[in-house]
């Protein structure tokens, strides 16, 4: 596939994931105590940590990914917060029958962004990134 193409799939990639983590992490940040609730809620511990531990990693690692800096850090740093997120906050075959499917569904959606992730770090940023004018 030619640059031409490559480039700006590279850029539409990573917008997508901001568009996930940048608001979530920012929610986050507007709605902490909510947050700390939620997370109590799924019996984590020290939830006021996770609380800020994931707006940091949302907010951060969006703008890494907005930026194209550091990228492929940042990418498997959000996939592993994702897929941990996602046993422990939409754990589908633990809730009652009636919720089960939702969660199911937000479960592997999170799997997909999870594989986009790995993706996005395998192959870099591309050329309209910070990272490419530092190579």
């Amino acid at each position: 596939m030619s640059n031409t193409i490559q480039n700006p799939l590279h850029f539409a990639a990573r917008l997508a994931m901001v568009a996930l983590f940048l608001p979530a992490g920012i929610g986050k940040l507007t709605g902490f105590a909510g947050t700390v609730g939620y997370i109590s809620s799924v019996g984590l511990p020290l939830p006021t940590l996770a609380a800020a531990a994931a707006l940091i990693v949302e907010i951060v690692g969006g703008l890494a990914l907005l930026a194209g800096f550091g990228t492929r850090i940042a990418a498997l740093v959000l996939a592993a917060f994702t897929l941990v997120a996602s046993f422990f906050f939409h754990n589908y075959w633990g809730v009652p029958a009636d919720q089960a499917f939702m969660q199911q569904l937000l479960f592997f959606k999170n799997i997909a962004v999870v594989g986009g992730l790995l993706a996005i770090a395998a192959n870099g940023a591309g050329a309209w990134s910070l990272d490419a004018r530092r190579a």
